[in-house]
């Protein structure tokens, strides 16, 4: 599994900066007022072939009555916790604060690697001004520039060095591993229980009663399965419980693990925000899914057209997971429970498939004679060819004459082709653009 990097320090010291330069995105928004970063934001960061997820926190104040603050703080020890390096960012400008050595106490305590990061030391005149940190008791600290990305190297350099080594886990080569997941109470621990047909896991009214991700393993038609079942994700505006708060990135780690993941939607709820956040963490991290309508026996109104409906609906809501198959189900009287396995093994075979590039040249071919290249500023996209590079998920490289002229709705084109000849049912397909001479 990959290493965590939290960043924490008290409010206003630049950690949100710093964590869009490092992850190069500007995910966490950046403000001049204290607090505006009020919760964790994870982020996919890479330095050197070391992959590592980034965790920003809100603003640390260790005696601050405020209940946002309170909160904030809350969610930074929590960050800590699960953390496997520690960032400590101070402003070198402010100096030294009561603040940084309250928090700097904490940190001793956690016995985590920390590494203080001075920020907004934008010259090598104020590298002077790092020394003074050498009080907190945490080792050299290292002057940055979180707005101008200077010294990031020799940070990033240091932070990789303190990462645990990595674990080989080991597994079958044909086990299927498959993650549960899904808002509080859709009914992640009720079907896992069904799937394995006995009470292997605790079953609550009350959301938040799984509070980690719980392996079991079973056979079923000869096939060995993986369950990984999860903590359910809520809206994190409607997470009061710390140790709940902290279940969220066990259930991302439990994507990261699964082969195919079980989206579970309640059918009397229908679709929410929250679901398609969830979702789409499952299909950024390329993995095969099929989706879960539970609770399908006490869905209001059934009738012979409700699946239809509803699938409908769920299709326009979700629109990234097209490719992903529907069941309706319920744990509960065990409704359709039977097919679960059969479609994620399906789903696994799906994103396993490997076409033949001489096959995938000739698919390309019949799809620009039916619907030629879009042509841009009087200059028309060939494609020169295809071929498939990966597989879990499918990862498709297609040479073209110039990248910049592949609009997104060709492409969507091209998959549409894939998928209606050979299906890769449940599988999300990737692909990458590159330019290649046609003398080559």
């Amino acid at each position: 599994m990959k290493p965590i990097v939290a960043i924490v320090g008290r409010p206003n010291v630049g950690k949100s900066t710093l964590f869009n330069q490092i992850g190069k995105k500007r995910v966490s928004i950046v403000d001049d007022m204290p607090g505006v970063t009020r919760d964790r934001i994870y982020m996919d960061a890479n330095w050197l072939e070391h992959d590592f997820t980034l965790i920003d926190t809100g603003g640390i104040e260790i005696n601050s009555d405020d209940k946002i603050l309170t909160e904030i703080k809350t969610q930074a020890n929590i960050a800590m916790e699960e953390a496997d390096v520690i960032v400590f960012v101070v402003d070198g400008r402010a100096g030294l604060t009561t603040a940084d050595e309250d928090i700097a106490k904490i940190l001793r305590g956690s016995k985590k690697p920390v590494i203080v990061a001075v920020n907004k030391i934008d010259s090598v005149q104020l590298e002077a001004d790092t020394y003074e940190f050498y009080n907190l008791g945490l080792g050299d600290p290292i002057g940055i520039s979180a707005s101008n990305a200077l010294n990031l190297g020799d940070l990033l350099d240091e932070v990789v060095k303190n990462f645990p080594a990595a674990e080989t886990e080991i597994r079958d080569e044909d086990e299927i591993r498959i993650a549960v997941i899904g808002r509080p109470n859709v009914g992640k621990s009720s079907l896992v229980n069904a799937l394995l047909g006995e009470e292997r896991v605790i079953v609550s009214d009350i959301p938040g009663t799984t509070r980690d991700a719980i392996d079991t393993h079973f056979f079923k038609d000869g096939t060995k399965f993986t369950l990984i079942d999860t903590a359910g994700m809520r809206r994190k505006s409607k997470v009061d419980i710390p140790v709940e708060r902290y279940s969220v990135m066990r259930s991302l780690r439990a994507i990261d693990r699964a082969d195919v993941v079980l989206m579970l939607i309640e059918a009397p709820v229908g679709i929410t925000e929250q679901d398609k956040k969830i979702a789409g963490y499952a299909h950024d991290s390329g993995k095969g899914c099929v989706i879960v309508v539970n609770k399908w026996d006490i869905f209001p109104n059934k009738h012979d057209r409700s699946t239809n409906r509803f699938t409908d609906e769920l299709r326009a809501e979700i629109g990234f997971l097209q490719y992903a198959p529907v069941l309706y189900a319920s744990a509960l009287t065990g409704q359709r429970v039977d097919r679960v396995t059969e479609l994620v093994k399906f789903v696994a075979e799906q994103q396993s498939m490997r076409i033949q590039t001489s096959v995938l040249n000739e698919l390309i071919r019949d799809a620009v004679s039916v619907n030629p290249p879009p042509t841009k500023k009087g200059k028309q996209l060939k494609i020169l060819f295809m071929t498939q590079a990966d597989i879990c998920p499918p990862r498709f490289v297609i040479f073209v004459n110039e990248p910049e002229l592949m609009h997104f709705s060709y492409l969507r084109f091209i998959e549409n082709k894939l998928r209606d000849t050979y299906g890769f049912e449940g599988a999300p397909l990737k692909f990458v653009i590159r330019k290649r001479n046609e003398e080559e």
